[in-house]
């Protein structure tokens, strides 16, 4: 379960526009990874994409681009796994998920009794 700190982390990453448009992008399907000839007994998962890739796609610096998807990994919104030489990268379904479970008790619960979905946070 994401507990508050976690929660904000993901806002956090998602709140820059570049993270948003990679995740976006890595999420929906956006990019398609080339095959590398030289491995090509390496199996990927077809939901991800790599990092090369990615970064075809912006205007910075492989560094620059490494540093935003660091950021959405730290988050737990993205999964990076290295096969071969390249790193796919695949959206996190489970933390969606839930982040989208708890706007859905949000939504839920604001008519009956407003509960808010961060149950850490003491109104004062």
């Amino acid at each position: 379960m994401l507990d508050m700190q976690q929660k904000i982390k993901i806002f956090k990453a998602l709140g820059n526009e570049t993270r948003f448009l990679i995740f976006k992008n890595v999420f929906t399907g956006g990019y398609v990874c080339s095959i590398d000839d030289k491995n090509a007994k390496i199996e990927a998962n077809p939901h991800a994409t790599c990092v090369t890739t990615i970064a075809k796609h912006f205007d910075f610096s492989m560094p620059t681009i490494s540093k935003h998807l660091q950021l959405l990994r730290e988050a737990n919104v993205i999964k990076m796994q290295k096969k071969a030489n390249k790193i796919y990268i695949e959206p996190n379904i489970e933390t969606i998920r839930e982040l989208g479970g708890c706007f859905t008790k949000l939504v839920e619960n604001f008519e009956t009794d407003r509960e808010l979905f961060f149950d850490d946070i003491v109104l004062k």
